[in-house]
């Protein structure tokens, strides 16, 4: 092979692994690497950096992390379901939950004149699951002393700023936990992984029927990999709080 020939198959080599190297680049690695920066010094977040959340409420739920909306379950009452999403986590996490049990705002009743009970669950892919750790306070309440002749409610309106990372919930109760056989999930429920992830509400499950559940996850020392932020805004939409 001539020299000529011999730099030419040299260069082309060199060019076809940067053109390689370029596109592995932009992928994370089977040992978990994030990507280098592009050509504009940016590192984005992959599907790698994201968690699996999955949620299921007697009977719905909405929820912020970190002050932004990030699930809302689309069925409000029957047939029950389990929410999944994934999560671009920032840490510390702030999650706040509001759920609803069916109830009747102005007897707190279902079907006429019936006491439902409520519930609510969560189990992120981090680690992070419901527990008697996470804050509650009740919103709604009734049939009061359980009178379903003649059925009177409580109710208190939730602050505006409840999902609000700077929220004071300090002087709130810790949640109590239910074992299993006392909310008797549905059959979604059983196709997911729930595993460690405990059954929450207030102290009274059955007549307790809106609830705001608050939880804050640290990870001391903990830094994004990505360097990207959000020109748009999650929470300006008209209609969403």
């Amino acid at each position: 092979m001539s020299h000529r020939k011999r730099t030419l198959v040299i260069v082309s080599g060199v060019c076809l692994a940067l053109l390689a190297g370029a596109a592995l680049s932009s992928q994370p690695g089977r040992d978990g690497k994030r990507p280098r920066p592009d050509q504009r010094g940016i590192v984005k977040p992959t599907m790698a950096d994201t968690l699996r959340g999955a949620m299921y409420a007697d009977n719905w739920f909405v929820m912020y992390i970190n002050g932004k909306p990030v699930a809302v379950d689309s069925i409000d009452f029957l047939p029950h379901n389990v929410v999944a999403v994934d999560l671009l986590p920032e840490y510390p996490m702030t999650i706040a939950v509001l759920a609803k049990d069916n109830a009747d705002p102005a007897t707190g009743c279902e079907y006429g004149n019936q006491i439902g009970d409520g519930g609510f669950i969560l189990k992120f892919s981090d680690g992070t699951v419901t527990s008697a750790a996470w804050k509650a306070k009740c919103f709604h309440h009734g049939p009061i002393d359980r009178d379903t002749a003649n059925p009177k409610v409580r109710s208190d309106a939730v602050p505006d700023n409840w999902f609000a990372v700077n929220f004071d919930d300090r002087d709130w109760t810790n949640a109590v936990e239910y074992p299993q056989d006392r909310i008797q999930p549905k059959e979604p429920f059983f196709q997911h992984d729930f595993k460690d992830a405990k059954w929450i509400w207030t102290g009274d499950l059955d007549l307790d029927n809106t609830v705001v559940f608050r939880h804050r996850v640290d990870r001391p020392g903990w830094k994004p990999k990505w360097t990207t932020t959000p020109g748009l805004s999650a929470t300006d939409v008209p209609g969403l709080r």
